[in-house]
């Protein structure tokens, strides 16, 4: 019996072999078993006999050998497995304003869903972003100008510069005499503050500061590579704000090549700088606000040799910044008209359904009655007759209602029977009697006959061609006033497709060993995975070393695109982003252990860059052949050295896994057109060491307990593989 409310994986076939598929194999035996046979034509006996073989053993394959696997796939469905769902990319979209935003005349707010797209070609369809939020655009008003030498994590001994030395006009322009910014010698973690209105809604916003001063060309710095931080304070650390050195305006203070002058005559220029997400306002010293800071960072080669002089200082907020997801949205779809039977099933206009949110839901409305809100659940293990449930298969957009159960009569008796067994003595009940006697039983409420189904909302997309290149998202969709311009500064991503049925076999039996409890340190890796398509592997330390009691530390790998394995794979593209963040801490804290804390963090990675030089046989000395050689080892090396797909078995470098010399000599004697190894070198890039390139010598690269090997292409970090051909022509 097959239930229609069970989840439908898709079933697959084990021998895929056609008729003539057999015809063929047959032919191709007959030298081997019967030389003397010489007639192939379709009139020959032999063939005729061969075809009516062919065909019989064709017919015997539409059953052959199905049951097990059609068996363990049904299981599967009985147990509610469900094939998880794409996830969807992510990004930061930036809108810049066509002017900025000012008292008299306000910038409405960038709507939650606003939708972005990238440019529609001839072969490819557009990809669409919705926003994730609300932004509001506010007016960066400063309240003070505070100054600080040698300043620490958090401000201590500040100075204030605006009482009683410069005045405010109404646009909120500060004036007055020249002040210095650091001390008059310039040191390391100087700083000066500028604690903005506590009030206005700042968060992600890009602002403008208007700096007037007086020309420091004789400070004795690089105007190119200026050595100061612009920085903001997110609630947790400093956060760099200065995109590009080119939105320095001021070149370091130095305003060099700067013509533009202020009010009081000297030379005036702009800082555009994007502010963080969650700005959040802090107490420091008894100034309250929102802190944005200029920290000085010279060495000893870039050094300020006197202290830049301001006179003015001015914010106005350009644009803002938001989190956006791929996904479009659908609103008040009609899904269908209820018949009133137990078990329907309808499917929406899209698939791929993304996780419901508040406001996306089910509605019924029966007959001269108002509309109902439906609640949708996992399955209805839980649901009796009256509760108001529906189920929506996130894959192929199925809305299914509850089901009606009927049961055998002699299961009822015999259930019956071994209750009486079993209470010796005493007396069954009326209500007992009469739940027993029931013979059939209703899953959740079925909408009443000719009742209008609606799904107010919806989202749908995801998968990983949502990982688009950064300044790819520039087609607005959705109309937005006093925007000139959006794009996306950074890559999308945590774009995953959905889950195969063979993903899913190799999932299920680790899943049902934690029984959705996150207890030992298994349990939290198949979990972690579990959680979102997004993640690629999950590690968790049986041994937590330096935690305090209580808290489990997760590493993750998050799934990224793997079409361009040319040039690798870096560690900044492995980012754990904050919506993937939030997303497995919510799913993670619902199922570990009463008082445990699961902490996220990203392995600690070591690039690996390989030199070799090799001898190749006489074909592949020259020519297209030398060329391809090179282009496939290198290709071999990224993919031996991918986090995600690389490692001895394919599947991944284990967290702490180290790499051995003798790898790579494998990798080089098993590709065809080597002929012998000259010398294999490694090198190591670590971030403690700021991504140097360091020689290996001890034959090995050791990641560490908590590292993962990776391999990557940066001319100025020189990580890139360089293969050296011996013999014919010359190196470039």
């Amino acid at each position: 019996m097959e239930f229609d409310f069970l989840p439908q994986l898709p079933k697959s076939d084990l021998d895929d072999r056609t008729f003539k598929d057999l015809v063929d194999e047959c032919l191709l035996r007959i030298p081997r078993y019967c030389p003397e046979w010489t007639n192939h034509n379709p009139s020959d006996p032999g063939v005729t006999l061969i075809e009516l073989f062919a065909w019989l053993t064709d017919q015997m394959l539409l059953r052959f050998n199905q049951v097990p696997r059609r068996n363990y796939v049904t299981f599967l469905e009985l147990l509610g497995i469900r094939l998880q769902p794409s996830s969807p990319a992510h990004t930061v979209l930036t809108f810049y304003l066509t002017r900025p935003q000012d008292m008299l005349r306000s910038v409405p707010a960038i709507p939650d869903g606003a939708e972005i797209a990238t440019e529609r070609t001839e072969k490819d369809t557009a990809i669409v972003f919705s926003t994730s939020q609300e932004l509001q655009i506010g007016l960066p008003l400063i309240r003070y100008f505070l100054t600080e030498e040698g300043a620490g994590i958090q401000p201590q001994q500040v100075r204030d510069r605006l009482t009683n030395q410069w005045t405010r006009d109404n646009g909120g322009r500060w004036t007055g005499r020249q002040q210095t910014v650091f001390q008059m010698m310039p040191q390391t973690n100087d700083c000066f503050y500028l604690v903005f209105d506590a009030a206005e809604p700042l968060d992600g916003n890009v602002i403008v500061l208007t700096i007037e001063g007086e020309p420091a060309g004789s400070t004795g710095i690089n105007p190119n590579r200026p050595p100061r931080h612009w920085e903001a304070w997110d609630g947790l650390g400093w956060q760099s704000v200065l995109l590009r050195e080119e939105d320095d305006g001021t070149k370091g203070f130095s305003f060099d090549d700067v013509e533009r002058r202020g009010l009081t005559g000297l030379t005036e220029a702009e800082v555009t700088l994007h502010l963080p997400l969650t700005w959040v306002t802090t107490t420091f010293g008894g100034y309250h606000g929102r802190w944005l800071r200029c920290r000085c960072t010279q060495s000893e080669t870039e050094r300020f040799s006197r202290s830049p002089q301001l006179t003015t200082l001015y914010a106005q907020a350009i644009g803002g910044r938001v989190q956006a997801s791929e996904c479009s949205h659908v609103v008040n779809e009609l899904v269908g008209e209820s018949d009133g039977t137990p078990g329907q099933s309808f499917f929406l206009q899209s698939q791929s359904i993304l996780a419901r949110q508040e406001g996306e839901y089910l509605q019924v409305s029966p007959p001269n009655e108002p509309p109902q809100r439906w609640q949708e659940v996992e399955n209805f293990a839980n649901s009796g007759p009256s509760d108001r449930h529906y189920t929506l298969d996130p894959r192929t957009g199925r809305v299914q209602f509850g089901p009606l159960i009927r049961e055998p009569k002699h299961l009822q008796e015999e259930v019956q029977l071994r209750r009486q067994v079993q209470w010796q003595g005493h007396t069954l009940s009326q209500s007992h009697l009469e739940r027993v006697e029931t013979l059939e039983r209703q899953y959740g409420t079925v909408p009443p006959r000719n009742a209008l189904l609606h799904m107010v909302a919806y989202r749908t997309g995801g998968g990983d061609r949502g990982n688009v290149p950064k300044h790819a998202l520039r087609i607005l969709k959705t109309a937005l006033p006093y925007v000139k311009q959006v794009t996306n500064h950074e890559p999308a991503r945590d774009g995953a497709n959905e889950e195969s049925l063979e993903e899913a076999v190799l999932r299920v039996p680790r899943l049902l060993r934690t029984r959705n409890r996150a207890v030992t340190a298994e349990d939290y890796e198949t979990l972690t995975l579990q959680a979102s398509r997004t993640v690629g592997r999950a590690f968790c330390p049986t041994q937590q070393n330096g935690n305090p009691p209580g808290v489990v530390t997760v590493y993750v790998v998050p799934r990224v695109s793997l079409q361009n394995l040319e040039r690798g794979i870096a560690p900044e593209t492995f980012a754990l982003t904050t919506p993937l963040r939030q997303e497995l801490e919510e799913f993670l804290g619902d199922r570990c252990l009463l008082g445990t804390q699961v902490n996220l963090r990203e392995p600690n990675y070591v690039g690996v860059s390989v030199q070799a030089v090799l001898g190749v046989e006489p074909d592949y000395q020259v020519g297209v052949a030398r060329v391809e050689l090179r282009h496939s080892l290198n290709r071999s090396l990224y993919e031996l050295l991918n986090p995600l797909t690389g490692g001895r078995q394919g599947t991944g470098w284990s967290m702490g896994m180290p790499l051995y010399q003798s790898d790579l000599i494998g990798l080089f004697q098993s590709t065809k057109g080597v002929q012998y190894l000259d010398t294999v070198q490694l090198f190591e890039l670590r971030r403690e060491t700021g991504w140097q390139r360091q020689i290996v010598i001890t034959g090995f690269v050791d990641p560490g307990q908590t590292g993962v090997i990776c391999s990557w292409a940066d001319v100025q970090r020189q990580s890139a593989h360089r293969i050296q051909i011996l013999g014919g022509e010359a190196e470039l």
